[in-house]
């Protein structure tokens, strides 16, 4: 019987490793990624040098980015996989997505329904699947509290640039600062409406949608 052939190992320099890991960090505490500038300077390195090593992590396909966006790399599947792999050397290369919290069946939260054993695995690949575009954050703050959205919880995002007025959404403020809110866009404005009556909405004429919001993940 033919064999599968295995898939070549990716080598990464030190340097690109500290790239992947840049873009990571700043993708997670800010929703977009630096710019050449910053890793340059984070990294003492020319800018040249940075945009020729961000080049090749593309070829590898490590990266991506969408064109004439600036901050606008991203990690893909691949990269936030090799990452998991270098921050948990003993996990195997090859990763089980099928993996998960076994799935015993169905409770009932008004009548009781008949307790009928059904073993399945849910995992958040199988609720929200694992493309590029999915990704999760963790909520800092209280203002969205109304919405049961709470300071800890993870919210699971959808990359897109677009929302219908009333989504849940990660919008980028005068490309600077992000935040979670529900979108409406009004006459020559966006709102960005928080869920909390002691937060003010926040007007903008230079707001980018950067996700919507498509769950929520809590530890009691």
């Amino acid at each position: 019987m033919p064999t599968r052939t295995a898939k070549r190992a990716i080598q990464l320099t030190p340097r690109q490793h500290q790239l992947l890991r840049m873009v990571a960090r700043s993708q997670e505490n800010r929703c977009y990624s630096p710019t050449l500038g910053e890793m340059a300077s984070e990294l003492k390195l020319s800018r040249s040098t940075v945009f020729e090593h961000i080049t090749e992590l593309r070829k590898k396909d490590l990266l991506c980015a969408s064109p004439n966006r600036a901050r606008s790399l991203t990690l893909t599947w691949q990269a936030r996989k090799l990452l998991s792999a270098f921050i948990n050397p003993e996990l195997p290369g090859e990763v089980d997505e099928s993996s998960g919290i076994p799935l015993a069946g169905r409770v009932a939260a008004g009548a009781p329904l008949e307790a009928v054993e059904d073993i399945e695995s849910l995992s958040l690949n199988s609720c929200f699947g694992n493309s590029d575009d999915i990704f999760a954050l963790e909520v800092r703050g209280e203002s969205m509290i109304n919405e049961n959205i709470h300071e800890g919880d993870y919210v699971i995002c959808r990359r897109s640039r677009t929302a219908h007025n009333g989504q849940l959404v990660i919008a980028i403020v005068d490309d600077e600062n992000a935040t979670l809110k529900r979108f409406y866009k009004e006459k020559t404005q966006v709102r960005l409406q928080p869920a909390n009556d002691t937060f003010q909405p926040i007007y903008s004429d230079h707001c980018r949608i950067e996700a919507v919001v498509i769950g929520l993940v809590r530890k009691f």
